[in-house]
């Protein structure tokens, strides 16, 4: 199968990297370092179970997702629109499209751009690009998706590539857990540059993230959502698996780019304002990451190259 990947960052490196891994064609479509490493020595592949170069294909421009039959969509929330649009004149009308994003409606925003169904799926992987071509994992690496004709053709892909994809009937209330996760740990290791495992045993964040999740599901069950599981379980979880890895947003302002806060604390605060609820703790741990992004360097308010690689 050739599978296209919109959004060579982390994420998008390694699930299409496990796939290239299983002999699947896969071309990445990311930023130039990040191509440029790829078309010369390949994807360098560095998991905890194995460390390896992983022929892939690699272009910046949207174009080399023709006659692509799968694309997993990866880039970050802000750019969904923008990098949909520069996909949309090359995809088939039988090629299916992926959304692995942070947030809870990239999906629908992205239909409504391509003006075709687009899958959402959850995401709990912890991984970084530890360099140009270069993803390492730390940890975890399954799926959720949501019932389909193809779910199960899907399901087979990526177990076959060692990713385990679990179908739910409740793939929105699986997306607001996993929201709420992010919500919990993204600003706060953000703010305090710390691994999760080294943040929770701080004073005090405990009670800021029991904070977070209570808003969190307050905002949920307005907008008639069941959250799925113990989100409470849940987030602790995090810590214990994922005890090394800092949060997509400390990785954004540590390089001095933008972050996708305001599709996580943000739109719960959004959402709680269109029912009237008040949501302090979420409010000002979006304040606050905001309030960093501030002193974001101007060439990278500039960039002249498509937001396309970093998730």
């Amino acid at each position: 199968m050739k599978i296209a990947v919109m959004g060579a960052g982390a994420v998008g490196c390694y699930y299409g990297g496990m796939l290239a891994r299983a002999g699947h064609e896969v071309v990445m479509i990311g930023r130039p370092a990040h191509v440029e490493a790829m078309q010369k020595n390949g994807l360098w592949l560095d998991t905890r179970d194995f460390a390896e170069a992983v022929r892939v294909q690699a272009a910046i421009s949207p174009d080399a997702a023709h006659d692509a039959q799968l694309v997993l969509f990866c880039v970050k929330s802000s750019d969904t629109e923008s990098a949909g649009a520069a996909l949309a004149p090359y995809l088939g009308a039988d090629t299916q499209v992926l959304s692995l994003q942070n947030g809870v409606d990239n999906a629908e925003r992205l239909a409504a751009v391509l003006a075709r169904p687009v899958f959402p799926m959850v995401v709990y992987v912890a991984c970084e690009m530890a360099g140009p071509g270069h993803v390492r994992h730390h940890g975890r690496g399954e799926l959720v998706i949501g019932p389909s004709d193809a779910a199960a053709e899907l399901v087979s892909l990526f177990h076959g590539a060692g990713v385990a994809v679990e179908i739910s009937n409740h793939v929105e209330g699986a997306l607001w857990a996993k929201l709420i996760i992010n919500c919990a740990y993204n600003a706060l290791s953000a703010i305090s540059q710390q691994p999760y495992g080294r943040l929770v045993q701080a004073e005090g964040v405990a009670q800021v993230m029991e904070d977070v999740i209570g808003e969190c599901l307050t905002v949920a069950k307005a907008e008639g959502v069941t959250v799925l599981g113990d989100v409470r379980a849940a987030v602790q979880r995090i810590a214990q698996t994922m005890p090394g890895q800092f949060s997509s947003t400390a990785q954004d302002l540590r390089r001095g780019k933008r972050s996708e806060i305001d599709h996580l604390n943000g739109y719960v605060v959004r959402r709680a304002a269109a029912h009237g609820l008040a949501v302090p703790a979420n409010r000002l741990l979006h304040t606050l990451v905001k309030l960093l992004e501030t002193d974001l360097s101007a060439s990278s308010e500039k960039q002249t190259t498509p937001p396309f690689g970093v998730y």
